[in-house]
């Protein structure tokens, strides 16, 4: 990717809302001085979000690739019912991940506001909505690859989900959580202008 396409990226729309939406976020994580557990419930919220607006943007696809993706180890032919399989197959994958996710994180020790985690929440889904509806109007002169569509959510939460790990032996810290939260915000931002970026081949 050359430079100036990737940093022209950033000044996309999506990506701006994306960096805005973590920081009102961290801004809220230190002021109200989060217990780790609304902190993790705050990101697995988030991730659910991006995992669910995938499944969305898979499903909208009207021309795309299967260049490299296999079903059951045979290549695939870019047709409605693969589509809809591939979709749904990413649905009960990353839904059962999250479900043990979120068994990890109920076993958590600590209050859990969830007030504040809907806030969040809402933020994040906002921010979601904006980026998706931005993107689906630009994506309509290109033809995705439906195989990474389906992985890049994976690549973009799990950097962001050991970002947030790191945080655990500083989280007495409020110059080490600040720290942790930019770099799990760096991580979600790289990986969403990744995605954009990788994800499409443009139609001559």
């Amino acid at each position: 990717m050359p430079p100036k396409t990737f940093l022209e990226t950033f000044q996309k729309p999506s990506v701006k809302i994306l960096l805005l939406s973590n920081l009102v976020v961290i801004v809220m994580a230190v002021y109200q001085h989060w217990s780790l557990p609304t902190l993790f419930w705050s990101y697995w919220v988030q991730s659910v979000i991006i995992g669910l607006f995938q499944f969305y943007k898979i499903l909208d696809l009207k021309n795309f690739s299967t260049e490299g993706f296999k079903i059951n180890g045979r290549s695939v032919e870019p047709t409605e019912k693969n589509k809809k399989q591939t979709a749904y197959f990413f649905l009960f994958h990353y839904g059962f991940f999250h479900f043990a996710y979120a068994i990890f994180l109920v076993g958590m020790s600590g209050v859990v506001a969830w007030d504040t985690v809907e806030i969040a929440g809402a933020v994040f889904l906002i921010n979601h909505i904006i980026s998706y509806r931005t993107n689906k109007a630009t994506d309509s002169s290109r033809v995705p690859n439906i195989g990474k569509i389906m992985f890049f959510p994976y690549w973009r939460i799990i950097p962001m989900h050991l970002s947030i790990i790191f945080i655990l032996p500083f989280a007495d810290s409020i110059p080490a959580l600040v720290f942790f939260l930019v770099l799990k915000t760096t991580a979600d931002t790289m990986m969403h202008v990744i995605e954009h970026e990788l994800a499409n081949v443009v139609v001559n």
